[in-house]
């Protein structure tokens, strides 16, 4: 895993590595890949988990100082993860920082773009935002409805979930397949 990240923030290491853990192995259910049409690749992965951790930035947002500083410090963390992934294929040391400024304008992109989707209730702007997301320039590409669809379900399942758990790290995703 990624225990060495969060030397820093010493106090919340524990909670954010459990929490981390959780959304991390929500978007790597086989699920997802073998039938809400997700490709099975290193930018169709880079695009779950990236679903996954703006559907817990935005239950977050409405969290008490720790749940939102322990929502900062996950994001945080999926940067150090995206930093690490862009090394180990290779990418040099001088272009890695344009890489990552790259996968965080796309990350605060989505943010954006599925939050407005997710404001309206509209699941068919969802799935359209989705389909751009995860198949570009692909001219027959999934709709994408079954994915969004389970976004829009995550996202209800978090808004019921009490504050203690998000403070502590044990939110848990769903199971895709369930909705």
């Amino acid at each position: 895993m990624i225990f060495g990240l969060f030397k820093k923030k010493s106090g919340n290491i524990a909670i954010v590595e459990r929490q981390y853990g959780l959304l991390t192995a929500a978007a790597r259910q086989p699920f997802l890949y073998t039938d809400l049409d997700v490709p099975d690749t290193v930018m169709g992965r880079f695009e779950m988990l990236s679903a996954i951790l703006i559907l817990y930035f935005r239950r977050t947002r409405a969290s008490a100082r720790t749940g939102q500083e322990i929502a900062q410090e996950i994001v945080d963390a999926f940067f150090e993860d995206v930093d690490h992934s862009i090394r180990e294929l290779g990418v040099g040391d001088v272009s890695v920082p344009k890489k990552m400024k790259k996968f965080a304008g796309m990350f605060y992109g989505r943010l954006e773009s599925y939050a407005t989707a997710l404001d309206g209730g509209d699941r068919h702007a969802l799935a359209n935002a989705l389909q751009r997301n995860f198949h570009p320039q692909q001219d027959n590409a999934p709709a994408m409805t079954g994915l969004a669809r389970y976004l829009m379900s995550i996202e209800a399942a978090f808004a019921k979930v009490p504050e203690e758990l998000v403070e502590t790290g044990q939110l848990r995703v769903p199971p895709a397949g369930s909705q």
